[in-house]
């Protein structure tokens, strides 16, 4: 194990039961999440998107990556219109070969469905230099910064790809975020967790 708290590749029993733990929190944090209403989820989304929105680094980012929500994720779309209103660009990820790119999107930009049904921009992928704040989901976040996915590691490659500098933003309902995310060495953090109850500056990278 290392000083905080991940466990590295090299202790094989430790490993397994880590991605053991990482099955269970999956399971019960997309219940509980698909549990929500879809008034219950709106009026969260509405919450998280208000937080969002007096943070800092995103009042004064040019570039912000999002995502497209999918299935019953918080829904980013009045973020957007905001980013959009204020003139920053959003840019929306696409799977190519096993990886996260991003691709600057406007209203007009096309989206079809990709990757396992979820929903991608056409268009010339940007330099990930370019980039100042990424918003991401997850399916289970803690106060310090830890972060689950759905598995596939596309999230954890590209903030690894990121310059140091681009802002490390994850969104979930309140429901999602547990006092402690099982890690892997390879698992990236994120600098500010945003729920719609509330906003935890982490510092998982100072």
């Amino acid at each position: 194990m290392t000083a905080d708290g991940t466990i590295d590749a090299g202790g094989g029993t430790e490993v397994a039961d880590v991605r053991d733990r990482k099955v269970s929190l999956r399971r019960a944090t997309r219940r509980a999440r698909e549990e929500l209403t879809e008034l219950e989820r709106a009026s969260a989304s509405s919450g998280a998107v208000s937080r969002l929105r007096q943070l800092r680094q995103l009042r004064r980012a040019r570039v912000v990556a999002v995502y497209a929500g999918h299935g019953s994720e918080l829904d980013l779309t009045d973020l957007v219109a905001w980013l959009r209103g204020r003139g920053a660009t959003t840019a929306l990820p696409r799977v190519l070969d096993e990886r996260l790119t991003l691709v600057a999107t406007t209203e007009a930009t096309p989206l079809g469905l990709g990757y396992r049904g979820i929903t991608e921009p056409a268009g010339r992928p940007i330099h990930l230099s370019a980039v100042d704040v990424v918003v991401l989901p997850g399916l289970a976040f803690d106060p310090l910064g830890g972060r689950l996915g759905q598995g596939g590691g596309h999230y954890d490659r590209l903030l690894a790809d990121l310059p140091d500098e681009v802002v490390r933003i994850g969104v979930c309902f309140a429901c999602q975020l547990v006092p402690r995310v099982p890690r892997e060495a390879h698992d990236a953090a994120v600098d500010t967790v945003v729920t719609d109850r509330a906003t935890y500056r982490t510092r998982a990278r100072t």
